[in-house]
């Protein structure tokens, strides 16, 4: 049992390639800037690496598909790296209807030492938004955790909660999956741009307790989601 949540219902731990179900973009950079390519993914000693490059070629993939409501988990690790390059773990809609349907970067490194990790939900057709941020080394590895259910979202390092709202009428209203990015926002007048990484060891998702995707109920006497969840809040997390 890992925070409550019972088994996960999906797990890569890229070994060697990348498992069933993702979706490697191929196009254009975050913006139309740069360019993502499958070519900057590498994969070593059980470690899938994203490299993004002085000319802002880069990657990310999608985990297709998601479900609406449950807990995902990555184990990642940043270097220090070039002001552009952000390093993402985000939950977006299946139905491609952003803003309407929704985004939560729940680990999202805009700070390029790598000190500081930001958290954005956002939402509506104006696509407002609300976060925080921790302060933690994410040059080491650490796992990060967003935990989405009908009462709240919440978002974890290393198993301890830091962030958490439970303002019901912002939460996604549809299901969404995990993607996995390092995107570039390039700057003018920044001068030459370094060549920079973002490190993934695992990625996992688990099913909401008591729920099929959409978050209708599988059956009566299912357990108590909200009980399981508060339970769970102080688990120890780690492989």
């Amino acid at each position: 049992m890992l925070h409550g949540w019972g088994e996960p219902n999906r797990v890569d731990e890229f070994d060697g390639k990348l498992g069933e179900g993702w979706n490697v973009y191929d196009g254009p950079g975050h913006a139309g800037q740069g360019r993502r390519t499958p070519d900057a993914l590498s994969f070593a000693d059980g470690i899938m690496t994203i490299t993004g490059s002085p000319k802002g070629d880069t990657a990310g993939m999608a985990w297709d598909p998601g479900q609406r409501y449950g807990r995902w988990e990555g184990r990642v690790k940043a270097p220090a790296s070039d002001e552009s390059y952000n390093a993402l773990l985000l939950l977006w809609p299946d139905a491609e209807d952003f803003p309407e349907g929704g985004e939560i970067d729940f680990m999202e490194m805009m700070d390029h030492t790598r000190q500081t990790t930001n958290l954005f939900l956002h939402y509506g057709k104006d696509n407002d938004q609300v976060g925080g941020k921790v302060k933690i080394d994410a040059t080491q590895w650490h796992n990060w955790a967003v935990e989405w259910a009908p009462t709240h979202v919440a978002a974890f390092v290393d198993g301890k909660e830091w962030w958490r709202t439970e303002k019901v009428d912002i939460l996604p209203p549809r299901a969404m999956h995990l993607c996995v990015q390092l995107d570039w926002f390039p700057e003018d007048g920044k001068g030459e741009v370094q060549e920079s990484h973002m490190l993934v060891d695992w990625v996992k998702q688990y099913p909401y307790p008591g729920a099929d995707d959409e978050g209708a109920p599988l059956r009566e006497g299912a357990p108590d989601p909200n009980r399981v969840l508060q339970s769970s809040q102080r688990a120890p997390s780690g492989r």
